[in-house]
């Protein structure tokens, strides 16, 4: 039987090598959509350097994450720094609001008194950005169902994307019709597409960091599936949470009946952590119980 895990993760070195790349291209980005925007008063191209900056970030802490959730365990941190990649979404999420608001704030005041652009300029650097942050995009498309910091990561690049399209639209049409607020509504626009990708990251890392149960993982089917198990009486006691973006951990009571010997209870617990590790719960403690002790605890 081999181990399904590794099929579809991309190795680290790859993953390692897609963070470089992207930091690296999108830094440049960066700094030169900077430079046009300011130069040619674009808020659309600033707002968007500002967004891609929260992204080299976000890209530099997911892969920080990547290398601790890495980590072997410690006598002081017993699952390793695993737990460092829930909270570094967290913060990635955190930042990227921040930005929002910044952006939202900066065009609004533009949006009253609009200043005159160069629409040409505008498209060719945004158009630029479609490229760099597709390939970016699609460096991370392999391991983004396996890990939240990834999946954060791809989902960045791919609303860069659409974003710098956006700005490449708005640059043509200030060309042909000299609507100059169109420069300030994009930069409107692109915060809030900004603030609904990142309310997800910030709902879902935030449920992580406080021990809730993963999202990919349903309780009552974890239940129904243990319970399945010949020999098992009844499942209680039942918790599950994230020890990182991509390791899950269970604790639970399982009751056997008085009759069931060693031998029974070992091929029961087989069978469980087998079912268990397809369920993508990679870690799990089984507390076996004889039907005649009343358990009355309650957590």
């Amino acid at each position: 039987m081999h181990d399904h895990h590794h099929e579809h993760t991309p190795t680290i070195n790859t993953l390692n090598r897609a963070f470089i790349i992207g930091i690296v291209l999108n830094t440049l980005f960066v700094i030169i959509e900077a430079i046009f925007g300011w130069m040619y008063h674009s808020m659309a191209l600033l707002s968007d350097a500002g967004h891609n900056l929260s992204d080299v970030a976000s890209l530099f802490l997911a892969m920080l994450a990547y290398q601790l959730a890495q980590s072997k365990p410690t006598e002081t941190f017993t699952y390793g720094y695993r737990k460092s990649t829930v909270l570094v979404s967290l913060i990635n999420a955190v930042i990227l609001l921040i930005a929002v608001v910044a952006i939202i704030w900066e065009s609004i005041a533009r949006f009253k008194t609009p200043e005159i652009t160069n629409g040409e300029n505008m498209a060719l650097v945004a158009g630029a950005g479609i490229v760099i942050n597709t390939i970016t995009a699609l460096l991370f498309l392999k391991g983004k169902e396996k890990d939240l910091n990834i999946k954060g990561a791809y989902l960045h690049m791919a609303a860069d994307a659409l974003v710098s399209l956006g700005v490449v639209i708005a640059g043509i049409l200030i060309v042909y019709t000299g609507w100059y607020w169109l420069d300030a509504a994009l930069g409107i626009a692109i915060a809030i597409v900004i603030l609904f990708s990142t309310l997800g990251l910030l709902k879902d890392s935030f449920n992580l960091s406080i021990d809730a149960v993963p999202k990919s993982i349903h309780l009552a089917d974890i239940q129904k599936m243990m319970e399945s198990v010949p020999g098992v009486i009844s499942v209680h006691h039942l918790h599950v949470w994230a020890i990182s973006t991509t390791y899950n951990a269970l604790t639970a009571h399982v009751v056997v009946a008085d009759a069931a010997d060693m031998a029974t209870i070992t091929s029961i617990k087989q069978i469980m952590r087998h079912q268990l590790a397809h369920a993508q719960i990679q870690h799990s403690t089984l507390e076996f119980e004889m039907d005649c002790e009343n358990c009355k605890e309650k957590i």
